[in-house]
């Protein structure tokens, strides 16, 4: 195992330690679609990166042209994190299958759709991380924690969603043109941020002093 191995691992085996979820677990979604997304993150010289994607623009996809991470709809007889992993090999040319599975964070149940989302962690190395768009994403592209966690970065902006008009928390990333993160990515950016926060505070070392909630159902003022 080399340097950049073994710098991996060490903080990779940080956030695992939190994210302890059972990888093939399919929630009861009481009639909503349930999806699946991978939250992908690597390890840099100076700093940690999270992949995001931008959602090509389409008629009929009500999340068109939209931040998100890679991930779409589980299809049966699938695991919750093999449709994260799938459908990341379709929109991105990514293969998690031996990458280092971290764990799930919060499913989430959005309130204007009737959607259940479910995020599995994957950390990976500089190998392979160069990803390949496929028709459904107009861009993908790395962005530094540091960057994320910028509090200057976060605030309320004006967003459209299904020809309603919005006042919601956002984060506005680096690169220009690009619209503000919101919605149910950005819950579940805030849960990684929380978690990444415990690890900065050196809280997090026993089993059951972090444990995440399996589901939060967001309300009408989160309108995501």
């Amino acid at each position: 195992m080399n340097s950049e191995q073994i710098r991996q691992s060490y903080n990779f085996k940080r956030i695992a330690a939190l994210l302890s979820r059972d990888c093939d677990e399919i929630p009861d979604t009481a009639g909503r679609t349930l999806a699946s997304v991978a939250l992908i993150i690597r390890q840099q010289a100076d700093d940690m990166e999270i992949l995001f994607i931008q959602r090509a623009a389409h008629h009929l996809d009500p999340w068109s042209g939209h931040i998100a991470f890679p991930g779409g709809k589980w299809e049966a007889g699938e695991q919750v994190c093999q449709t994260a992993r799938r459908e990341t090999w379709e929109e991105i040319g990514i293969d998690l299958e031996e990458e280092w599975y971290l764990g799930r964070l919060s499913d989430i149940v959005g309130t204007n759709l009737p959607v259940w989302v479910s995020c599995c962690v994957y950390g990976i190395g500089n190998k392979g991380a160069d990803p390949v768009l496929s028709e459904e994403v107009s861009d993908a592209f790395w962005i530094r924690l540091s960057d994320v966690r910028d509090r200057g970065r976060h605030h309320l902006s004006p967003v459209a969603f299904d020809d309603r008009s919005f006042e919601v928390p956002a984060i506005r990333l680096p690169g220009e043109g690009k619209p503000v993160l919101w919605g149910i990515t950005y819950r579940l950016v805030m849960q990684f941020l929380e978690l990444l926060e415990l690890l900065d505070l050196g809280v997090a070392k026993s089993e059951d002093c972090c444990t995440l909630p399996k589901l939060v159902e967001l309300n009408e003022e989160d309108l995501s």
